[in-house]
């Protein structure tokens, strides 16, 4: 049953790759049958479920409570994208999103529970690490704009380089992964050399600093949890 479970499990998930917008289309016919089946399939593991399993303590986990609405919203989704479909009406499967609760729900996933549990525990304690980098980038973003919104300056591509405010902060944010280096300051370097320094400040503060003290708090918060959950067991 373990084996069945996330088979089903994987292809459910799997179904992101062949469905509209998809990398290897497959027909919304087939596509729709198999996510079906896999529904049914999850349908009867929990009623399995709910046959050997006292019935207060059965609809008192929410983990079972959890599995049920996933499929109600997934079957009610499918039910209204294939009715638009027929109407040639376009919309969005917004019940892929909870196609993941499938993985960390069922009574099989207990590794993956406790890891998405330190994950969530954690989450708290970065915020404010995250809080400051984006602090940093907006306030990057802002001084970007002053010194080169007011130059007049073109990309490559003809388009006004640095002019508005958020498609600053979306460059300088692909920045922080060095993505678009050094192709985003070149306009910049091109009207005046010194202006390369801005850049490589940024980078310096926010990828190099900002991003392993993000990293650090990341790993020893993860840390901290696991060993909480596991009962003082070493993690490393």
């Amino acid at each position: 049953m373990r084996t069945v479970t996330y088979f089903f499990i994987f292809l459910n998930l799997s179904l992101a790759v062949f469905e509209e917008p998809a990398v290897y289309p497959l027909p919304f016919l087939v596509t729709s049958l198999i996510e079906v089946l896999c529904l049914l399939v999850f349908f009867g593991r929990l009623t399995h479920f709910a046959k050997v399993t006292l019935r207060d303590v059965f609809w008192k986990d929410t983990k079972n409570i959890c599995i049920m609405v996933a499929i109600l919203l997934s079957l009610t989704d499918l039910a209204i994208y294939g009715v638009l479909r027929m109407y040639n009406m376009r919309s969005i499967r917004w019940s892929r999103i909870v196609r993941p609760i499938f993985l960390i729900n069922f009574a099989e996933s207990r590794q993956i529970r406790r890891a998405f549990r330190s994950i969530r525990n954690t989450l708290p304690e970065i915020t404010y690490v995250f809080l400051l980098f984006m602090f940093s980038l907006l306030m990057f973003s802002l001084m970007a704009l002053k010194l080169f919104g007011e130059r007049n300056l073109q990309t490559a591509e003809g388009l006004p380089y640095f002019k508005n405010y958020l498609e600053i902060v979306f460059d300088l944010y692909v920045l922080v992964t060095t993505a678009n280096s050094p192709d985003v300051m070149m306009p910049a370097f091109d009207f005046s050399s010194w202006y390369a320094l801005f850049f490589i400040a940024f980078v310096i503060v926010n990828t190099y600093i900002f991003m392993s003290l993000f990293l650090a708090v990341v790993y020893n918060n993860y840390k901290k949890h696991l060993k909480v959950m596991f009962g003082g067991v070493n993690c490393d």
